[in-house]
């Protein structure tokens, strides 16, 4: 096994070309738009679990944050199903990549501090020095919530890229090892890969679990500035 550990990690190209493009696109194939009155019943649960996502993130928004409900929606869909896609064999995860999940975090943290500045000024400033300081460690209080907010987004993203690429890191060894063992011990080969086949169905909630903890972060910084 000569392969490189992060060559899963490589943007694919085709002739030369990126096609990261065509790979984030393709998850909108998986979620098509009903056309006829009764439903199977794949698009019937897709439906019931968007209404049911919906229903318990929104469900603290008050007007100016139920106007966000489309994107957010959008956001934990596409997240989803790209981690998804990203556990098939021989396929690339956009989310692995740190550049793109900067790319998704930077722009809704941003909508939510300039809503929240405009809406809520007072109270978008009053974040920056809680109640009741010690005149002394005013100006270090300023610098320390002026830097938790800015790092915010960096939280988001980093967190995303972290746990996805731990988790196909893992799967990759685990395989890896488990295809070594094979001439050597059969048994040992069983064992690890009964803990590939545990790992793979673990990750596949962590795909999902991920893309929801992405989304409820956006969110609850959108309640605290809506």
């Amino acid at each position: 096994m000569n392969e490189n550990l992060f060559a899963s990690f490589i943007t694919p190209t085709m002739m030369g070309l990126p096609i990261v493009m065509l790979i984030i696109m393709f998850p909108t194939l998986l979620f098509p738009s009903p056309g006829r009155l009764m439903t199977n019943r794949l698009v019937a649960m897709q439906q019931w679990l968007i209404h049911l996502t919906t229903k318990q993130m929104m469900s603290i928004q008050g007007q100016k944050g139920q106007t966000w409900t489309l994107m957010l929606m959008s956001l934990i869909m596409f997240i989803g199903s790209t981690n998804l896609l990203g556990l098939l064999p021989h396929s690339f995860t956009p989310t692995t990549q740190l550049s793109m999940n900067m790319g998704m975090a930077i722009p809704l943290w941003a909508g939510t501090v300039v809503l929240g500045f405009r809406h809520k000024t007072k109270a978008s400033l009053a974040h920056f020095l809680p109640q009741g300081t010690p005149i002394p460690l005013i100006p270090m209080l300023v610098v320390i919530e002026t830097i938790s907010l800015f790092i915010q987004p960096l939280a988001l993203a980093v967190r995303l890229t972290a746990n996805i690429t731990a988790g196909h890191l893992l799967i990759h060894l685990i395989g890896s090892a488990t295809l070594a063992l094979m001439s050597i011990s059969m048994t040992t080969a069983l064992v690890t890969f009964i803990i590939l086949i545990l790992l793979t169905i673990l990750e596949f909630a962590v795909a999902l679990i991920q893309a929801y903890v992405f989304t409820l972060l956006v969110n609850l910084y959108l309640h605290d500035n809506a």
